[in-house]
């Protein structure tokens, strides 16, 4: 690979401005560089559903027909505060100057992905179609995966370039996850003169809540109380709140089986106490489940041995797009990236990860060729 193009790549890309929801600006130097690489493929028409600032990118790198295209997946947008990047290279990483975070969520990905498409080019390396598949709004909900049409998606396996852990590391468990709003409702009344009249809706949620197991609930399953909202003043019995909750886990029958515990909970004891609860739950996304003996993680292990690297296939608690990727029909792992301290201002980038990203990419298309030629 060419370090120098790479490292500048990736410099020039976490400058672009595009926080979840405002991709406008940095879909549309993707789009003028994967044209100049002469990939085949197309912004989408999901803008006018999600109503981020752009489509989904789904471009092809073209192969030999014999081969199965194999898929790369990233993210184009960031966190806050993610405006107004200015990266500066200290002792081998990449910084952002303390202000902002860096964005090599995923800006790192989308540049190894680049550079490893420039290699297979410039080296003439046999290969089936590579997909490149570059999403919006992954940071607030998966949004642009959600909406995606996975019938763009000709790939018999893929990787999302989005991971935690140093190069190296493959996720090949990740948590589905229930989002849980509950209302609870009471009754109005003035809190000095007449209490006894009232029925206090935070009441009715505090002892819900402590009939709730929370946490870690095993090693698949943790559940959590994120937000409590309601109330308007001291002298006001509180007539309704909002509770905003999440269960995850590797699990289908436990996620939905501690959602229930949530749900039935927050719904008798309101009603035992005189109240009522309206309590939503929402799947968010299905888990992600890649056996270890499965092509995408079999390829990705001898590729991340013939780079000089050890595996390390490990669980995770967070979702991405990999497992709507994964739920769709695609079979997915996650590939640690080796950025540190995202979500952050002291997030940060070793270059030799960066480089050391876009060996094993190269190297995974070439292990596909091989195992499908044989």
């Amino acid at each position: 690979m060419n370090k120098e193009r790479l490292t500048e790549q990736f410099l020039e890309i976490v400058q672009i401005d595009s926080v979840s929801g405002q991709e406008r600006k940095v879909a549309d130097y993707l789009l003028d560089l994967l044209n100049e690489l002469e990939l085949a493929g197309f912004e989408d028409d999901t803008q006018k559903v999600t109503g981020y600032g752009a489509g989904n990118l789904i471009f092809t790198l073209k192969g030999e027909e014999n081969i199965s295209p194999v898929a790369f997946m990233v993210h184009m947008d960031t966190v806050t505060p993610g405006i107004g990047v200015k990266p500066h290279i200290e002792d081998g990483y990449v910084y952002s100057d303390g202000t902002t975070i860096l964005g090599a969520d995923d800006k790192a990905g989308i540049s190894a992905v680049i550079e490893a498409v420039r290699v297979l080019k410039e080296d003439n390396i046999p290969h089936g179609d590579v997909e490149v598949i570059i999403t919006v709004g992954e940071e607030t909900g998966l949004i642009g995966a959600k909406a995606l049409d996975i019938n763009n998606i000709k790939s018999k396996f893929g990787y999302a370039v989005d991971g935690t852990g140093q190069v190296g590391t493959i996720v090949n468990r990740a948590p589905t996850q229930t989002k849980i709003k509950a209302t609870i409702y009471g009754k109005k009344a003035h809190a000095g003169i007449e209490p006894e009249k009232g029925i206090s809706a935070i009441n009715l949620a505090a002892k819900a809540i402590s009939k709730m197991n929370l946490g870690r609930i095993d090693d698949e399953t943790t559940s959590n109380i994120g937000t409590i909202k309601g109330g308007q003043a001291t002298n006001i019995v509180a007539d309704n709140v909002e509770i905003l909750a999440e269960v995850r886990s590797l699990s289908d029958e436990k996620l939905h089986a501690e959602s229930d515990k949530i749900k039935t909970a927050f719904e008798e004891t309101a009603k035992e106490l005189g109240g009522s609860a309206d309590v939503q739950v929402d799947v968010m996304y299905p888990a992600l489940h890649a056996p270890k003996e499965d092509p995408v993680i079999t390829t990705a292990v001898e590729a991340i041995k013939n780079i000089g690297r050890e595996s390390d296939i490990i669980s995770l608690g967070g979702g991405s797009d990999g497992n709507i990727f994964h739920g769709q029909g695609v079979p997915t792992a996650i590939l640690g990236v080796g950025y540190e301290y995202i979500h952050t201002t002291s997030e940060r980038m070793p270059l030799e990860e960066l480089y050391k990203m876009t060996e094993l990419i190269v190297e995974i298309v070439k292990v596909h060729y091989a195992n499908e030629s044989k």
